[in-house]
């Protein structure tokens, strides 16, 4: 599910089954830094977009929280907690986040829902059946993850 008016409606019909949320954390900048951040914010799309495919019916993908790489992390944290709770207080069991941020980790234990981290790999140079390969493996260890922490 998508946040799009018709998989919000089959949602709102079939919530009982969809208990997992999935936000991707998105950091841009419009200082040095811009191209790695919106290639990484990139590859980041591509992979939840197919986790979301390939989960749909259990998984919600939500629009991405997107911030400003100067923010502090305090009020990112604070905010992307209200997310949470919002969703767990809406009947999500499982609130998942993952960015290419790596500064995201040194907070992990001050979030309410599970971190997963994929690698900024710049995709604009990459072959194209290479990258299909690299988005392929990286959703299978995000879906790996998923399927370890339902259990």
């Amino acid at each position: 599910m998508k946040w799009t008016a018709a998989d919000v409606e089959i949602y709102v019909k079939e919530k009982d089954y969809i208990d997992t949320a999935l936000i991707p954390l998105i950091p841009i900048t419009i200082a040095d830094g811009a191209k790695a951040a919106a290639s990484g914010g990139e590859f980041v799309q591509l992979i939840v977009h197919e986790a979301e495919r390939q989960l749909k019916g259990r998984l919600f993908l939500f629009p991405p929280f997107t911030y400003f790489m100067s923010e502090q992390r305090e009020e990112l944290i604070r905010r992307l907690g209200d997310w949470t709770r919002q969703l767990m207080e809406h009947g999500m069991k499982h609130v998942f986040y993952v960015t290419c941020d790596r500064t995201w980790k040194e907070y992990e234990n001050q979030l309410s829902g599970r971190l997963w981290m994929v690698p900024a790999i710049p995709l604009q140079d990459m072959d194209e059946s290479y990258k299909q390969e690299v988005i392929r493996e990286q959703t299978s260890q995000l879906l790996n993850f998923f399927i370890s922490q339902w259990s």
